[in-house]
């Protein structure tokens, strides 16, 4: 692995670690939510689509269907998330997984179409330079 390479891995870790700790204490779960049998996820969206509106709206329409309810928006890729945990009754009749935590493409979906651009687009560049080259 190249040192910019292993930097940017690095620095990715240190921003994932940081947002963790920043959702961590961003909300408290109070005595009653959880006593009652609550859980809680967060919803995440690679791409920001969380701040279109309609967007926003369709998965949480979504996410209703399996009993959550929107306990605060962090930003346009962050949403917390509860629901009773008697909800979880009907999830073999949903169709999806209650559970998941992204919506649209994933983090890591994202990173390898990037790389799968960067590495075309490199490739493009060595082919035009190589057709220069031996004419």
């Amino acid at each position: 692995m190249s040192a910019g390479a292993a930097g940017a891995a690095g620095a990715a870790a240190a921003r994932a670690r940081m947002l963790r700790e920043e959702e961590e204490s961003m909300t408290g779960y109070t005595a009653d939510e959880l006593a009652e049998g609550f859980e809680f996820k967060i919803l995440r969206s690679a791409t920001g689509r969380f701040k279109d509106p309609g967007f926003l709206r369709q998965s949480l329409e979504t996410e209703a269907r399996a009993g959550w309810t929107l306990v605060e928006k962090f930003d346009n890729a962050r949403v917390r998330l509860k629901r009773p945990a008697a909800a979880r009754r009907g999830d073999a009749a949903l169709g999806f997984d209650p559970y998941h935590t992204s919506v649209g493409i994933t983090d890591v979906q994202l990173a390898l179409t990037i790389i799968g651009i960067v590495l075309s687009a490199l490739a493009l560049i060595l082919l035009v330079v190589l057709s220069l080259v031996h004419r």
